[in-house]
């Protein structure tokens, strides 16, 4: 048996795998959460350094008039900046812990990011190719990035949180 370092697991270069992966968001909205996806994503994973976008235009939420708003200058400004990217500096793994480290690009504007979460893999499949899954998220403030639409309350308060919690689900495939 042998044992395979953390570096090891994500060497090569590996295939995003767009039906079996998901990028959701959800936000405090008044008493509740409110929930939404993007359906367009894009990922790479080369020697264990992760990027990936996600095209704003894709935005899957239950209502068309939501959705027309968050492509305006108010939220993402869809007609200016049509992609939201994340690129990696470092992906650490611990057992099946990853933390990610690097930028995130929203409406032009890059911070840093912090995500941490699960890694599955490499493992196998029925058609023997090697799968590898990651399960990550973090919470960011919209206001950093410029998406800072709200409306105050009449009983007092706002009716959007500022902390968005961001998940990445993804799966890959080892390249040939």
């Amino acid at each position: 048996m042998s044992v395979v370092s953390p570096h090891d697991r994500l060497a090569g270069a590996w295939n995003f795998s767009a039906v079996h992966s998901a990028i959701t968001f959800s936000i405090g909205y008044v008493v509740a959460s409110f929930r939404g996806s993007f359906e367009e994503v894009t990922a790479t994973l080369v020697d264990g350094k992760l990027s990936g976008a996600a095209e704003v235009a894709s935005i899957d939420v239950k209502d068309e008039n939501l959705a027309a708003h968050l492509m305006s200058a108010e939220f993402f400004d869809a007609d200016n900046h049509p992609e939201i990217t994340v690129s990696s500096d470092e992906l650490t793994i611990n057992g099946d812990d990853v933390q990610f480290d690097g930028e995130l690009t929203i409406k032009g504007i890059t911070k840093a990011l912090h995500a941490t979460g699960s890694v599955a893999g490499p493992t196998q499949d029925a058609m023997e190719n090697t799968r590898l899954g990651f399960a990550l998220e973090a919470v960011i403030d919209r206001t950093a990035y410029g998406v800072s639409w709200n409306a105050d309350l009449p009983g007092g308060g706002r009716a959007l949180s500022d902390e968005v919690t961001l998940t990445a689900e993804l799966e890959f495939v080892q390249a040939a």
